[in-house]
């Protein structure tokens, strides 16, 4: 492969990763709308926002979905704690009545 058509392919692929990058965005942004429906709910409810027993059956379930990889399940646990936790601190501003739209 030449250097151009490198350039070339390493273009394309950008361009699907931007495209992936979009996409990953859209449905974070889907999931943070229905964390904000599970916090209104936990509010009005009075109930704990960490919940350890439902974050391992997402773990789980990521996991399973995870299966075939590339990613390992460690890895996928890794983002998606970063992720639960991003959406825990989104609750607790939701719970504390700070930040409705």
């Amino acid at each position: 492969m030449t250097r151009e058509e490198a350039r070339c392919k390493l273009e394309e692929y950008r361009v699907r990763i931007d495209d992936l990058d979009r996409r990953i965005v859209e449905l974070l942004n889907e999931r943070t709308r229905v964390v904000e429906d599970i916090g209104r709910v936990k509010r009005s409810a009075e109930l704990p926002i960490y919940e350890p027993r439902r974050e391992e059956q997402v773990f789980e379930n990521i996991s399973q979905a995870s299966a075939d990889g590339p990613l390992t399940n460690e890895a996928v646990r890794r983002i998606y704690e970063r992720i639960i936790d991003e959406m825990r601190m989104i609750q607790r501003v939701r719970m504390e009545g700070r930040g409705e739209n």
